[in-house]
């Protein structure tokens, strides 16, 4: 096993298995994905760590427990097509493609997203589609998406997200002000909506029409 083999297999050892990461696919995924490839060369030491990384403009990766928390919440079975907003490294993107059909994802930082379709194709994750726009909107055309993530934290859930969300489906994002949110669990099913709070976390912006401006 390489260097970096063996840091993913202490990072799911340590920072998932021990915590509350039971999700079998999900450990597997992370154990697979590597994460080294979504981080500046300098941040390659630092990739399987149990905190967040920057990537650049001024904007992170999040540390391997967030991505796997949030992964293993929405219940992802294989089959569904699941909606990303926030792009970033492409980290979360490529972790979601090993447990589902498709995913899209959405960026509205042009050389974040250059930089993820670089490393999708290079790691052959064809099951990716992405696109530069303001991901507060959703992408609708695809949509209705059985499971959406958001990797940032808004002031509120996104009207459009929700209804590009389908029936059953489930939405993750983090809800609340600019230094700290509630991570939140929305669950669609014959028509009617429950929320979940399931962890306080702390994310970038989540900037746009439906979020916070920059």
């Amino acid at each position: 096993m390489d260097q970096y083999g063996t840091g993913r297999e202490r990072m799911v050892q340590e920072q998932l298995r021990r915590r509350d990461i039971t999700d079998e696919r999900v450990l597997a995924v992370m154990s697979e994905v590597p994460r080294h490839c979504f981080v500046d060369d300098a941040m390659r030491g630092r990739a399987y760590g149990d905190h967040p990384l920057p990537i650049g403009a001024g904007q992170t990766i999040s540390q391997p427990y967030i991505v796997a928390y949030m992964t293993q919440a929405l219940g992802l079975t294989g089959s569904e097509k699941v909606l990303e907003i926030g792009t970033g490294s492409g980290y979360q993107a490529a972790v979601l493609s090993r447990l589902c059909s498709q995913v899209y994802t959405v960026e509205r930082i042009n050389s974040l997203l250059a930089g993820a379709r670089k490393t999708f194709d290079k790691l052959r994750y064809y099951n990716i589609r992405a696109k530069l726009d303001d991901g507060t909107v959703g992408w609708p055309e695809n949509g209705p998406y059985d499971a959406i993530i958001v990797t940032a934290g808004g002031p509120g859930i996104p009207e459009p997200l929700i209804e590009q969300l389908a029936d059953p489906g489930r939405l993750i994002i983090p809800v609340g002000n600019q230094h700290v949110q509630d991570l939140q669990l929305l669950e669609k099913k014959e028509g009617q909506v429950e929320i979940f709070n399931l962890a306080s976390v702390r994310f970038v912006d989540l900037v746009g029409e439906h979020g916070w401006s920059k």
